[in-house]
């Protein structure tokens, strides 16, 4: 950390300090007594440095007369000692319009101008000119002004400002002091030195000067001299704030994070409001791994800095870049783009530069983010890290072969584990992950303490399907780093991922013992928990997750699926609102979780209200407009969601993953040509994507193109030969072409090349078809060997029902229900059967769905029908109503609403509730019900 650098104002205010006693005393008429009596005793509070008395005895003069000039000038000089310094320019403002001569008051009205980034007026409004005002308070202004030049950029006027200062008191030791920073920040060494020299040889042990010794070593990189010069500095004033400061960033730069610690606990009892102090204990408590106290401090400088405008700061490049750090540091990075910017305004080769563009990056602004790392790598060429960001930016978009260049012109200037590391991240970043993991197993191979290229590794292993290779990286990372708390959760992870739920229960448990602050671990047992039926307990460890930070957007979106999990569904809206509303500006996870929770509770017109908010903070980024396209594709607008999408796939250049996901909604929304085109850029990207050549082939077949789609599906089943995806898609072809016997037989070669629930599924649906006691026998053994396969438990229970066997059915829902007893849906298909049965007990379980999604049109009209079946004809009618309103094209729901009209008399309305109903010959589940009683209608 390197040194403030702005001493002029800690001996400015030396000065303004005698002068504001000195003017404090002086007399003044007053022709209310009452509020002479309130001066008065603002006087003397004054004195005592009663700041706050002062203030609101001022303030009681001023009721009674407010143009009391002492009253104006005194209340300026508390103001300012307050740092109100906006009320002081207004109070000495108003004390010169009143007639104070403005010898009285211009040094603190130039003090509280500076203070507000306003230092041009000190050479535009006349009442700042040094002509015609007494020696010593010219000498005083001459110092400020030299500080205004030097934060506007013109070091030369700066000096020339302190020239005339010295003229006027050559004795003084002032003018030196001022005179260091000037020349540290136009890199004049020699100069600054030998000026701290003068400053010494008028002021022999001076603090300020000692100080000002170490910042010029410090600023050259000399860090034990700065050490030895700072140390000096602290037994001469053992409370000097910027000594303190500067020599505990030094010693954290040297590891002495210890004595750092001493330091900064000094500061924080000294100077408790000081940001650098702040940001010194954050970096101390993250070197000791205690993130919460990082947060903590990181938080406590946002409080300090926000509240200041940014015009009083934007020309202290320090303060912007605290600002811009401890924002970043907590996440909030649309504020702290404007510190960031006045550090790159003042400073283009500076650091936060980089920072600055990681935020335009995850902005999505890649453009912005190109402008600010090529103007920051003209000063600084050989940066590797800032030539990987910019790597990355062009490869997003699509400018692989510039990516490449820049990149392999950063490993010839420094080829080591991190810029392989780097250029990896960049290639993943990209989607090009055949690309990345050689670049991964080099760093990794060099340095196995690269946690990020290790985990990098274990992400793409997993993802080709390679445990074996993933845990081998996991053993060598626990074995350098075995209490790393990120490398236990990532070993949990792995390990859940490949069936060992006892084995990542505990990873998970070790990770959150080596750290208590990290929320990742503790998401994940909770979310074992929820797995295993245990929601109480996951409830209970993200409730604490809360507890430590109220504002933890993973643990508010955990919330809100245990809530939705249990059927809270106003519960879990309320939360993924929350979690929107202290999302950033540009984080979208939120509202695009609340786009998805009114689909999934068939609410389209919630969801495309939601998709406004989502829309007004990431207009163009890709994710957004498949949510987008997501909420028109639920509410019929199929032209509206095909146009998103298009321009999705635009904006997600060539990312793979991205342009999969794409295709998947422009199958849903018929639009084929568009598939096949975003599944085209994902394969140009990576040729061998399984999943991408499973997705063509099946966009081939419902393209009809049987022939294309079966070659690749016949180069899956070469290549893939121990996997289900190529016999399953060749009975896909079958199906399509209605050769139900082919289609069956490929399933059941899929099934056996990959037992899973999923080709379980495909061959149980295929038999269903065509022998549907084989199919459910089928189903029945699976489930002796896998009971918990709530999928194939679900699609059993499914079969019988619509096969009438409502014992068989009933059966299994309640099975189902026994592992997962909030599921709604299950509960809903449950009542159904149920009324089917004329089982009484249809009410309560339907009660029990609608308790748990309460907004589902089908599962409304469910409970309305059982409630008229049990008599309830008031209730029935509301719930039959609603539910018709909410899904006005479902069929059944029509009938049932009609039944209860044409019950209760109402035989017009009824009659027009089945017409609409049977209005299209679709067929549904109470049809030829509906039917009939229209007949009887009519």
């Amino acid at each position: 950390m390197k040194p403030r650098g702005l001493t002029v104002r800690t001996s400015c205010r030396l000065l303004l300090t005698a002068c504001l006693v000195a003017a404090a005393l002086t007399g003044h008429a007053a022709s209310d007594p009452k509020a002479a009596n309130y001066y008065e005793d603002a006087l003397r509070r004054y004195e005592k440095r009663d700041m706050a008395g002062t203030i609101l005895q001022l303030k009681n003069a001023l009721q009674i007369d407010r143009n009391m000039l002492p009253v104006q000038l005194l209340l300026g000089k508390a103001s300012l000692a307050t740092g109100d310094v906006i009320s002081a320019e207004v109070a000495f403002t108003e004390a010169i319009r009143l007639g104070v001569n403005r010898s009285e008051v211009v040094v603190p009205l130039a003090l509280s101008v500076v203070a507000q980034g306003k230092q041009q007026q000190l050479f535009e409004q006349p009442h700042f000119s040094v002509s015609g005002l007494p020696t010593r308070t010219r000498f005083e202004l001459l110092l400020i002004r030299a500080t205004a030049r030097s934060d506007m950029g013109d070091p030369r006027a700066a000096l020339q400002e302190i020239v005339e200062a010295r003229a006027l008191d050559p004795s003084a030791v002032e003018p030196w002091l001022s005179e260091v920073p000037v020349r540290i920040v136009a890199r004049q060494f020699r100069e600054a030195m030998q000026a701290v020299d003068r400053a010494l040889s008028l002021a022999p042990g001076l603090a300020d000067a000692l100080y000002q010794r170490g910042a010029v070593e410090h600023a050259q990189g000399h860090l034990p001299e700065a050490v030895r010069a700072y140390d000096a500095t602290i037994k001469a004033q053992p409370e000097h704030v910027e000594a303190l400061v500067a020599r505990a960033g030094l010693l954290l730069d040297l590891g002495r994070v210890d004595v750092a610690a001493q330091d900064a606990a000094t500061l924080k009892r000294v100077a408790p409001t000081e940001p650098r102090a702040a940001y010194l204990r954050a970096l101390i408590a993250d070197r000791k791994g205690d993130a919460t106290a990082a947060r903590a401090a990181l938080s406590d400088i946002v409080g300090l800095l926000d509240p200041v405008p940014m015009a009083f700061v934007r020309n202290r490049p320090q303060v912007l870049m605290l600002g811009g750090l401890a924002h970043a540091g907590l996440g909030n990075n649309e504020k702290a783009k404007p510190y960031l910017e006045g550090v790159q305004r003042l400073q283009p080769g500076s650091p936060a530069s980089k920072l600055l563009a990681r935020i335009h990056l995850s902005d999505k602004n890649i453009d912005r983010a190109i402008e600010t790392l090529e103007g920051y790598l003209k000063q600084h060429p050989r940066d590797t890290q800032a030539v990987a960001l910019l790597a990355s930016a062009h490869m997003s978009q699509g400018r692989p072969a510039r990516a490449a260049q820049l990149m392999q012109g950063a490993l010839q200037v420094q080829d080591t584990p991190n810029t392989r590391t780097a250029l990896g991240l960049s290639l993943v970043g990209a989607s090009r992950h055949a690309d990345a993991l050689p670049e991964f197993e080099a760093a990794f191979r060099k340095d196995p303490g690269q946690v990020q290229a290790g985990s990098a590794l274990v992400f793409l292993y997993m993802q080709a399907r390679q445990p074996a290779k993933a845990q081998a990286v996991i053993q060598v990372m626990l074995k350098s780093s075995p209490d790393h708390a990120g490398v236990q959760n990532l070993s949990g992870m792995v390990k859940l991922a490949t069936g060992d739920a006892t084995g990542a229960r505990a990873a998970f448990e070790r990770s959150v013992k080596a750290d208590a602050a990290f929320v990742a671990p503790q998401l994940n047992l909770a979310r074992m928990d929820a797995g295993k039926g245990d929601l109480d307990g996951a409830t209970r460890r993200v409730t604490a997750i809360l507890a430590r930070d109220d504002k933890n957007l993973e643990a508010m979106l955990e919330m809100a699926r245990l809530a939705e999990g249990r059927g809270q569904v106003e519960d879990a809206r309320r939360w993924l609102e929350k979690a929107d509303d202290h999302s950033a500006s540009h984080d979208t996870q939120a509202a695009i979780a609340l786009v998805d929770f009114h689909l999934r509770n068939r609410q389209p017109a919630a969801a495309l209200d939601a998709n406004k908010r989502l829309t007004a903070k990431s207009a163009d980024d890709p994710r957004t407009l498949m949510a987008s396209a997501r909420a028109l594709l639920a509410g019929g607008d199929v032209k509206g969601a095909q146009a998103r999408l298009t321009q999705a796939n635009r904006v997600a250049a060539y990312d793979a993953s991205l342009q999969l996901e794409i295709a998947l909604l422009q199958v849903r929304a018929n639009d084929l040509n568009g598939a096949a085109y975003s599944v085209d850029k994902a394969l140009s990207v990576q040729p061998a994507h399984v999943g991408a050549q499973a997705l063509m082939a099946d966009i081939d077949i419902r393209r009809r193109d049987f022939a294309a789609a079966e070659r690749r599906a016949q180069q899956l089943v070469a290549t893939q030969t121990k996997r289900a995806i190529g016999h399953g898609l060749l009975g896909d072809i079958a199906a399509a072409r209605g050769e139900p016997g082919k289609a069956l037989d490929h399933y059941r070669r899929a099934h056996q090349a990959e037992p899973s629930g999923d080709s379980l599924l495909r061959l149980f649906q295929a038999q269903l078809r065509m022998d549907p006691n084989q199919a459910v026998r089928l189903a029945e053994q699976w489930l002796q060997g896998k009971p918990a396969d709530l999928a194939v438990l679900r699609a059993l229970a499914d079969a019988h029902a619509a096969g009438g066997r409502y014992t068989a059915a009933r059966q299994r829902y309640e099975a189902f229900l026994k592992l997962r007893p909030d599921d709604a849906e299950t509960l809903n298909n449950l009542a159904n059967v149920l009324l089917a049965s004329k089982d009484p007990g249809a009410l309560k379980v339907a009660e029990a769905a609608y308790a748990r999604a309460p907004t589902r049109p089908h599962i409304v009209g469910t409970l309305g029908w059982a409630a008229f079946q049990a008599g309830q004809m008031d209730r029935s009618l509301q719930l039959l109503r609603d539910a018709r309103l909410r899904d006005p094209a479902n069929a059944d729901t029509r009938y049932f609403l009609a039944s209860v009209l044409a019950k209760t008399g109402r035989s017009a309305e009824a009659r027009d509730e089945l017409e609409s109903a049977l209005r299209d010959k679709r067929a549904f589940a109470h049809v030829q019900d509906a039917e009939s009683l229209l007949k009887t209608l009519r």
